[in-house]
């Protein structure tokens, strides 16, 4: 149907459903259909997806049949463009039982109430628009949290059992004061502590907003029915010499499942960077069902879930142990065990899940990996969820099988935002946004209007023309359009309200403390090692193998042949050990890390939990590895003595802390590399330097840049401490041996090990430095 003109001179009506009413105005057009976006949405089979159109013409309302299968019916006869007026009652489907709207005069006005003074329109929100509990405010505290003897009680996980109190003081009004909650307690988008309560002022806790209206105390639900208003969003790089996104705008309805595609370099990534706060756009706002959620981003991130294109799961776990774990991570410390399993379940059962729970993770096929991925997302009730080419590896089966589960997930009410490379499924969205290069819109609106709005009959015609045309302004050829003017701009749900100063974003923070996030961490990485059997059975083989050629070359006593050569091999054994341990640990784990430190994970939680473990299982290692080789032998050292220990104690020091260090320096390297193919040469070159730079093959004290080189390398302070338990220069006399760090003294034993532990420490702090690079922009402090 043609776009007519809307003439003002219409009457304003009230069109009534059986779920509620709409004030009709003159000056647009209203869409009725199954189509969740319809402004007139009835959920019926009969009535088609875009059924029928009421607009306003020559001073009178025109219903209009969109040519809908089932047809449109008043006074009951089917019609095709029919006046209608107040008191006329109009059928969808069905001239006898289809589903009903009937027209009205609008009754008198009434004066409007105070609302939040936060949301610049609360009616057109799905959240605002109708309190959901009110109450009359008592001249006293109230108790607010999640437990059941609470004043006011919140059924909500992400909530604290004791969360916050409303307090009353005579004369003072109101405040809100946080009792300990993890999650927060948040005015008008900040975390706080206590503070005085205005008319107006919103009070987030949870998914739940309060606010004061007259003697009330109005609470306002977020159900999931959210829109989504995405105003003027740039991004540039390079200090503003490049443009990743241009004044890209366009309204997302509640319920929607939106469809993000083009060419590559279109600024896909990007803009989902921007959408969920994970790199906020230079210029522009976005509004979260009405509120911007830059500036209330700490509040509003627990209600955006985000599912990278790769896996954010520990594959060797299995599904309802890998749920059971981040329901740990996410839900607050005194959230019970049984809570988080109840709610683990209901996401099983949402996504289907429930025969492939006890799987391992790595068993699954693609398609259901992904849902497991979902359902990570979804245990904290999400209201906007958000992925990244889901699709991508999937055959045409499995890419259906999913689209479909997304479409499922906008029904159920959430808004659903994909970026995708595949075209096969677009059907199944309500909308569709296509990037041109430059993070330009080339189009907005329903997928079945976008080929022939290119005038192609195929995708693939279509990214071609984004190839050939590149000089083609497809942004300003889209705005000229009547698909911007009916989908973006007289579709907007929230005015323009753009940005006043730069994006200061608070970062969330963590829902439990950093001892229990720590020990939920220790629990799931031993977990995840213990499933994994080809590294148990690395873990346990090597140090009996080193071990074992340890001592073969030691033979039963540490001679002038046989010392310097079972020592070189120690530190090899050691160096191996602990690298092997820890060189692909953080790259493997990139982007579980990335998505887990969004939702408020501290850096220094992950890399201790790391260090435990491995550490752990190093040491045990390396302890082995000395007692292969050397329980039994004569050391030889000087009257059978070590230097504050016996022998055996300090070799087994050195080399246990040799590998701590190793295992930390592996962890350097994973965190500086990209790929994790590359890290097994890279572990190859590290074991080369240290048998290089230990100081058993090469002169280096008093050798310029050679020796202050050494310094960084753990094994020539591991071979130096062992050297001076041994008193080496006794046993085999010579230039190597009379290195000043291989003297059998207290001191010169004590700089040795002391320097292994400053090792550590240093690696780990560049550790630290490595992983923010990583994190979101939000995170990086």
């Amino acid at each position: 149907m043609a776009e007519r003109p809307a003439l003002s001179t219409a009457p304003e009506l009230v069109l009534q459903t059986e779920t509620g009413s709409l004030v009709m105005t003159p000056g647009r057009d209203y869409h009725v259909g199954r189509d969740p976006l319809s402004d007139i949405f009835l959920d019926d089979a009969r009535v088609s997806w875009h059924h029928a159109v009421l607009h306003p013409e020559a001073g009178r309302w025109v219903l209009h049949d969109d040519d809908s299968t089932n047809g449109t019916y008043t006074e009951g006869h089917r019609v095709q463009d029919r006046y209608v007026g107040s008191g006329s009652v109009i059928r969808f489907g069905n001239p006898a039982d289809g589903p009903c709207v009937v027209l009205v005069s609008p009754p008198e006005p009434e004066p409007v109430p105070e609302r939040p003074s936060e949301v610049s329109m609360p009616a057109l929100t799905g959240t605002f628009r109708q309190p959901t509990t009110v109450r009359p405010l008592p001249a006293r505290s109230v108790r607010i949290g999640r437990a059941a003897d609470n004043d006011l009680v919140v059924d909500d996980l992400t909530v604290s059992r004791r969360h916050a109190e409303l307090r009353f003081a005579p004369g003072a009004g109101y405040e809100i004061a946080d009792v300990g909650s993890h999650n927060g307690t948040f005015l008008n988008g900040r975390r706080v502590t206590s503070a005085p309560l205005a008319p107006g002022d919103i009070v987030g806790i949870g998914h739940s907003a309060f606010c004061l209206v007259g003697d009330q105390l109005q609470e306002y639900v977020d159900t999931g029915e959210v829109s989504l208003d995405v105003q003027d969003l740039t991004v540039v790089v390079d200090r503003g010499r490049k443009t990743l996104l241009e004044q890209v705008s366009f309204p997302v309805g509640a319920k929607c499942l939106l469809a993000v595609v083009g060419p590559s370099g279109a600024g896909k990534s990007t803009l989902l960077g921007a959408l969920t706060g994970q790199r906020p756009a230079d210029h522009g706002t976005v509004l979260y069902d009405g509120r911007d959620l830059y500036h209330d981003y700490a509040e509003l991130r627990q209600r955006i879930g985000l599912v990278p294109q790769d896996d954010i799961l520990h594959s060797q776990l299995t599904v309802r142990s890998a749920l059971g774990y981040a329901a740990e991570l996410r839900f607050p410390q005194d959230a019970a065990r049984d809570e988080r399993r109840t709610r683990v379940d209901e996401v099983v059962r949402e996504l289907g899940l429930d025969q492939r729970a006890a799987q391992p993770v790595h068993s699954l096929s693609g398609g259901q990996r992904k849902r497991v991925s979902v359902a990570l997302e979804l245990l904290t009730k999400p209201s906007l969820l958000f992925l990244d080419e889901p699709t991508s590896g999937l055959d045409p089966g499995m890419d259906r099988s999913v689209m479909h589960m997304l479409r499922g997930l906008a029904d159920d009410g959430r808004t659903v935002i994909v970026v995708t490379h595949s075209v096969l499924s677009l059907d199944v969205c309500d909308r569709l946004l296509v990037l041109a290069p430059g993070g330009r819109i080339a189009y907005y609106g329903p997928p079945r209007e976008a080929l022939p709005y290119f005038g192609f009959e195929e995708w693939p015609e279509a990214f071609e023309s984004f190839e050939r045309d590149r000089e083609r302004d497809w942004a300003g050829d889209y705005r000229l359009s009547v698909q911007y003017r009916r989908y973006v701009s007289d579709a907007g749900v929230q005015p323009h309200r753009p940005r006043e100063g730069p994006v200061i974003m608070t970062p969330p923070s963590p829902p439990r403390s950093w001892g229990a996030q720590l020990g939920t961490l220790v629990r799931r990485y031993t977990a995840a090692l213990s499933a994994d059997r080809t590294f148990l059975a690395i873990m346990i083989a090597l140090p009996f193998v080193m071990g074992a050629m340890a001592r073969a070359l030691a033979g039963s006593e540490l001679t002038r042949e046989t010392a310097m050569n079972a020592l070189l091999i120690l530190c090899v054994g050691g160096v191996l050990t602990g690298a092997a341990n820890a060189v692909r640990e953080l790259v493997k784990e990139r982007v579980i890390y990335q998505r887990e430190r969004a939702v408020g994970l501290p850096r220094s939680a992950y890399l201790m939990s790391k260090v435990v473990v491995l550490g752990t299982v190093t040491i045990l290692q390396a302890v082995v590895l000395t007692l292969v080789a050397l329980l039994g032998v004569d050391l030889n050292a000087p009257g059978g003595e070590g230097v504050l220990m016996p022998p055996l104690v300090e070799i087994t020091i050195a080399v246990a802390l040799l590998a701590f260090t190793a295992m930390m320096l592996g962890l350097l390297i994973s965190a500086l590399v990209r790929k994790e193919e590359v890290t097994m040469p890279l572990l190859v070159l590290l074991a080369i330097v240290q048998v290089v730079f230990c100081g058993a093959l090469l002169p280096l004290d008093g050798v310029p840049g050679l020796n202050q080189l050494s310094w960084l390398v753990p094994s020539r302070w591991a071979f130096g401490a062992m050297a001076g338990t041994l008193d080496l220069a006794r046993i085999v006399p010579g230039d190597l041996t009379g290195d000043p760090l291989f003297a059998h003294d207290t001191g010169t034993w004590l700089l040795d090990i002391g320097m292994l532990l400053v090792l550590s420490l240093l690696f780990g702090l560049l550790v630290a430095r490595l992983l923010r690079r990583h994190e979101p922009a939000v995170m990086r402090r």
